[in-house]
């Protein structure tokens, strides 16, 4: 049997969080730059986000969004509805379907999203359905989004880590004040994004109840 021995890794960066944030530039119609985003591995997700009238550019290891999106959905040929659907890695995740159509809920069209691999994804849309968001939850995979739609603060429970920072997102778009509770569920996949958004110029404060 071989021995181990000593070895030199590298841990590659976290796609669901490079992604948030730009869902986060996105919805408040900013602009970030992401270094070692790992944008080499971003190929099947940014053509999600295209379709979404959301594109970004590459600066050697950087991934650079700029603030002025179409925010324009593409649709189908002859004008049919697109529809964005889950699949195995390297297709589009299923954990960036939540980020996703919050950004569609800021993007003038319509918009299907299928989820065929867990049946509860889509359950977190009447949230932002409550804050003024345009969504037809079809079934329990599939929801129809119309945007744009103007969003209004609320008080919000984060059900999960993705649906959470979708709901954060939805937050910082909102016109008004919005309160996420059970941040500890977004926690688990995103650490200290609290004062991340607020080096961005989110105005959020993490308080005590």
């Amino acid at each position: 049997m071989t021995s181990l021995h000593g070895g030199e890794f590298t841990i590659g960066p976290d796609y669901l969080e490079v992604i948030s944030f730009v869902g986060a530039a996105a919805v408040t119609r900013g602009s970030v730059r992401i270094k070692n985003a790992g944008v080499e591995n971003l190929q099947m997700i940014r053509h999600v986000f295209e379709r979404l009238g959301v594109t970004w550019n590459v600066d050697g290891n950087d991934l650079v969004v700029p603030a002025d999106q179409s925010m324009e959905i593409i649709p189908d040929l002859d004008g049919a509805i697109p529809e964005v659907k889950t699949n195995v890695w390297p297709a589009f995740p299923t954990d960036l379907i939540s980020i996703a159509i919050t950004v569609a809920t800021q993007a003038r069209g319509s918009v299907m999203f299928h989820d065929w691999m867990f049946s509860g994804r889509m359950y977190f849309t009447d949230k932002l359905v409550g804050m003024g968001a345009r969504i037809i939850l079809c079934d329990p995979y599939r929801c129809l989004v119309q945007g744009p739609s103007q969003l209004y603060g609320e008080n919000l429970e984060s059900p999960d880590i993705r649906a959470g920072m979708s709901l954060l997102l939805a937050a910082l778009t909102a016109k008004g004040k919005s309160t996420v509770r059970n941040i500890g569920q977004i926690e688990r996949g995103y650490e200290d994004v609290d004062n991340k958004l607020r080096d961005l110029g989110a105005n959020i404060q993490r308080v005590s109840e």
